[in-house]
């Protein structure tokens, strides 16, 4: 296992001079060892660069990749003893399960009977131990995926396993049961992982800590409920969450923020730079209120979907719409309804130039 530490920027073009021309904006970050980690983001964000320049089958336009404090930038994936599970299964059907899992384990020449006694100890951990006499070939694509990440994680001494988008090719309803499977392996073996998806839910409850990242920028490393209660940036309030974070545009006026043309008073011992403001607030926290309360904007319903455990509304202010998550209970609402909606509390976050304010 190692403690990766990234220094780095990546561009596939020449000599690159705007943005634009990256791959990976410059970062700084660090994969603590035995850690669960995730790289969330959209199609063509940079994840699976990242991952790659990390296993060492790309390096950086320039920087630096350490593993426990030495320098391994320009070392091959075979240096850095990096175990990676790709998106579609990498298995030779021709072979038996057991025989596909002792496959790296072969190549280094390790004993038979250590090569045995660790096959049996990772089949028991996929639940594949019936199975290890099958040929691969007949197998269903979720358990080929199986032996793929047993072949990661068979050699002990492996200092990270990296995941790129693994459960793509499963069908949905067998993806809930590899993702609790890979997450029963972190913490059986707490070795290094690292999970790349575009898919909140599987980074969400598989990672302890999940960088979100965004046009070759790294906008947030955080907890999931970090992400959700304070996202650093308006990307991820968009991004993280069902749906994402509701952002109003407003004027901070010294202890008042105009929206629309109504002037909420700011909560007692709040600040905020004066100028433009984006108040973002979650739908989840967003409470039906009586007409004029304070920290209150009036509103236009525009769709109502009762979906059984609670509400989902629509709503216009000032040409802006704002969704909210209301409780099963909260009475009988219908299309062009007037309502108050309380935007001002403890949840609620500001940006100034898409940043969080401090």
């Amino acid at each position: 296992m190692a403690r990766i530490e990234l220094d780095l920027a990546h561009a596939y073009k020449p000599d690159p001079k705007q943005d634009s021309d990256y791959a990976l904006l410059p970062l700084q970050m660090t994969f603590e060892d035995g850690g669960a980690y995730a790289l969330l983001g959209p199609s063509g964000c940079g994840k699976t660069t990242l991952l790659n320049i990390m296993s060492g089958l790309l390096a950086p336009s320039r920087g630096s990749v350490r593993f426990d404090g030495v320098d391994v930038t320009r070392s091959s994936p075979q240096a850095r003893n990096i175990a990676q599970v790709f998106q579609f299964p990498v298995i030779y059907d021709t072979m038996t399960v057991a025989e596909n899992l002792a496959f790296p384990l072969r190549n280094r020449q390790v004993p038979k009977d250590v090569i045995n006694k660790r096959v049996g100890e990772i089949a028991e951990v996929l639940e594949m131990s019936g199975q290890l006499n099958q040929r691969a070939a007949n197998l269903a694509a979720d358990e080929k995926q199986k032996i793929s990440l047993g072949r990661g994680l068979v050699r002990p001494d492996v200092s990270a396993v990296l995941f790129d988008e693994p459960l793509t090719v499963i069908d949905p309803h067998l993806k809930w049961q590899l993702r609790r499977k890979i997450k029963q392996i972190h913490h059986e073996l707490k070795l290094t992982m690292i999970y790349v998806t575009h898919d909140q839910v599987e980074a969400l409850t598989f990672a302890e800590q999940v960088v979100v990242m965004t046009r070759g920028r790294a906008v947030q490393m955080g907890s999931a409920a970090e992400l959700f209660e304070r996202p650093s940036h308006t990307f991820v309030g968009h991004f993280i969450g069902s749906p994402g974070m509701n952002f109003l545009a407003g004027q901070v006026d010294k202890s008042s923020v105009s929206l629309g043309n109504i002037s909420l008073s700011l909560p007692l011992g709040r600040t905020l730079p004066p100028g433009d403001i984006k108040l973002g607030i979650r739908p989840e926290y967003l409470t039906l209120a009586l007409p004029d309360t304070p920290g209150a904007l009036p509103m236009t319903v525009t769709q109502v979907q009762d979906v059984g455990t609670h509400i989902m509304l629509s709503a216009s202010f000032a040409g802006q719409t704002v969704k909210a998550r209301l409780a099963a209970n909260s009475g009988h609402l219908a299309t062009g309804d007037a309502i108050w909606l309380k935007v001002l509390g403890d949840q609620t976050c500001f940006y100034k130039n898409e940043e969080i304010v401090a």
